[in-house]
C-alpha cells in the first residue's frame, strides 16, 4: 500500500514495536504513522481512528489483523477467555468497520479487509477460541460484503490457511499483494473471500 503511494496508519497495542515499524517505513520513503490502540477496548479503537482521520484524512482502506492465539481445547477454555479473545478477534473488527463506513458510504468507495484463518474452515481443537474467532471474522466479513457492496464499498476476508513466512508458500510480500488486489477490484468484480493456502 505504501509503494502505491498510500499513507499508512499502524494501530497496535505494542507501542515501541509499532513506532519502530513506522520509522522503518518512513526511512524507506513511505508515509506512515503509528497509533496506540488495544483491540480489546472499543473506545481505544474509535479514539485511534478518530486521531487517524484528524491527522491523515479519511480512511479509504481498513485492514484488520488482530487476534489472540492462546491454546486451549473445547473442554478447557473458560468462558471469560473465550469472550476476551472474541472481543479482539471479531469485536474490534466490528467496531473499526462501523467507525470507517459512514465516510466510505458518503463517497461510495473504500475497502474493509479482514484477516481470517484456516481454522475457520477446519478447526483445530487445541486452538478452540481462536478457531471460533476466525469463524466469526469470516462471518462478519461475508455479512459486511453483502451489506456494503450496493454502496460501492468492498468488504472481504483474506483467509490465510498456513504460516506466513519469508520465502515460504505464504510469503508476506505475496500475501500483501492479495490485499492490494482486493482493494483495487472494480465493483462488478468484488470478491467476498480469498483463501490462501500454505
Amino acid at each position: 500500500f505504501g509503494r502505491e503511494g498510500m499513507t499508512v496508519a499502524l494501530l497496535s497495542r505494542r507501542g515501541e514495536e509499532m513506532e519502530r515499524t513506522a520509522a522503518q517505513l518512513c526511512e524507506a520513503g513511505f508515509t506512515a504513522r503509528g497509533y496506540a490502540c488495544d483491540a480489546e477496548r472499543a473506545h481505544d479503537i474509535t479514539d485511534a481512528l478518530q486521531a487517524v482521520v484528524h491527522d491523515l484524512g479519511p480512511v479509504t482502506c481498513l485492514i484488520y489483523n488482530a487476534a489472540v492465539a492462546k491454546p486451549g481445547g473445547p473442554l478447557e477454555v473458560g468462558l471469560e477467555q473465550l469472550v476476551r479473545q472474541f472481543r479482539v478477534d471479531v469485536g474490534g473488527a466490528l467496531v473499526a468497520a462501523q467507525r470507517v463506513v459512514p465516510h466510505m458510504k458518503a463517497v461510495r468507495r473504500g475497502s474493509i479487509l479482514l484477516t481470517g484463518g484456516g481454522l475457520a474452515l477446519e478447526p483445530w481443537p487445541q486452538m478452540t477460541a481462536l478457531a471460533i474467532g476466525k469463524a466469526g471474522i469470516r462471518s462478519l466479513a461475508l455479512s459486511l460484503f453483502k451489506e456494503l457492496k450496493p454502496f460501492g464499498i468492498h468488504a472481504a476476508t483474506v483467509t490465510v490457511d498456513g504460516l506466513v513466512a519469508k520465502g515460504g508458500k505464504l510469503d508476506p510480500d505475496a500475501v500483501a499483494d492479495v490485499y492490494w488486489e482486493l482493494h483495487r477490484q472494480p465493483a462488478d468484480a468484488f470478491e467476498a473471500e480469498r483463501v490462501l493456502r500454505g
